[in-house]
């Protein structure tokens, strides 16, 4: 007989992998839902975020201690295959809220703070409060891209003292003197300003004043004196435009009485020259009626000879008939 095989189909939830190994895996399998064959391994892993809360205790250069109170919030990369398949080799087999993975993370936290810390004295690390967590954040997500984790979140608290050493206290102590002691002297400057200034306005106002004064009377004076010489010059302007008009009246009574000579020399020579022009015509019609009664004449003469020669030949024609026949047939 033959050998069964069972098909297992195994769905993981949204927030999980499963993790397939075994027979006809090279490696690890990872997928959201697969049919598991006999000789193979299915696990189940979450993938959601985990916080986890510390305070690291580092020192500065000058050995001085102090606390980094934080949160980290940090689970595995589920947008790149490569970290995905990092974290299901090394983190998955254990729970991610067990020791073993609250001590990897802390472990890692705590190493590179503390390495940064001692590069640093507390006076730069108090007053690059911030650069210096960025460097942190950036430092463990380094360490920790080699297990698939990433920092989702991170929140530091303020940095606080260790007990026994006050140094943070005293920096803040110090800080708010200097901002108070600041404060009173901007006070007392803003003061001295606005009373210099209150004068400086006055002043500026009396002298403004003086100023656009003299200002005025100049100007009234100015325009007092263009006014006049502008009223010179229209009157100027006047006188010369009016001459210039009685000149072009001269001119053009002048020209008009020279067109009117002209016009009567051009009337009489048109007047000769119509009468001549009807005598002309006169005699060429008196022509043409001769030369019309001579051709009628002709006309005349031609149709009384032609009726005469007519009646003569139908006299004779009669007679010379009877005459040629009595000579030839009697």
């Amino acid at each position: 007989g033959g050998v069964a095989m069972v098909l297992l189909l195994k769905v993981a939830r949204a927030s999980e992998y499963l993790a397939v190994t075994g027979l006809g895996i090279k490696d690890i399998k990872l997928a959201k839902k697969a049919w598991v064959l006999p000789w193979q391994r299915c696990t189940v892993f979450d993938v959601s975020p985990v916080n986890y809360e510390f305070n690291v205790q580092a020192m500065s250069d000058e050995k001085l201690p102090f606390v980094l109170p934080a949160v980290f919030t940090i689970g595995p990369r589920v947008d790149n295959e490569e970290c995905l398949m990092k974290y299901a080799r090394l983190i998955s087999p254990h729970d991610k809220l067990s020791n073993h993975v609250q001590d990897l993370v802390q472990g890692v936290i705590e190493g590179e703070t503390r390495v940064l810390a001692a590069s640093l004295t507390m006076e730069q690390i108090f007053q690059g409060a911030k650069h210096f967590k960025t460097e942190v954040f950036e430092k463990v997500q380094l360490e920790l891209n080699q297990f698939g984790l990433v920092i989702y979140n991170a929140n530091v608290k303020q940095l606080v003292d260790v007990p026994g050493y006050e140094y943070f206290s005293y920096l803040g102590q110090k800080t708010q003197q200097e901002a108070a002691s600041k404060a009173k002297v901007d006070v007392s400057e803003a003061r001295m300003k606005g009373e210099i200034g209150a004068k400086e306005r006055q002043g500026l106002t009396l002298q403004n004043a003086a100023k656009i004064d003299a200002e005025t009377k100049v100007y009234s004076t100015k325009r007092g004196g263009e006014g006049k010489m502008e009223e010179i010059k229209v009157a100027t302007e006047v006188n010369v435009f009016e001459t210039k008009k009685e000149a072009e009246v001269a001119a053009a009574n002048s020209d008009l009485a020279v067109k009117k000579a002209g016009w009567s020399q051009q009337a009489k020579v048109a007047e000769v020259e119509a009468s001549k022009a009807v005598a002309l015509r006169e005699a060429e019609l008196q022509m043409e009626v001769e030369k019309r009664n001579a051709l009628r004449q002709t006309e005349k003469l031609k149709a009384e000879l032609l009726s005469k020669a007519t009646v003569d030949y139908d006299m004779k024609v009669p007679f010379l008939a009877i005459y040629y026949y009595s000579r030839n047939f009697i």
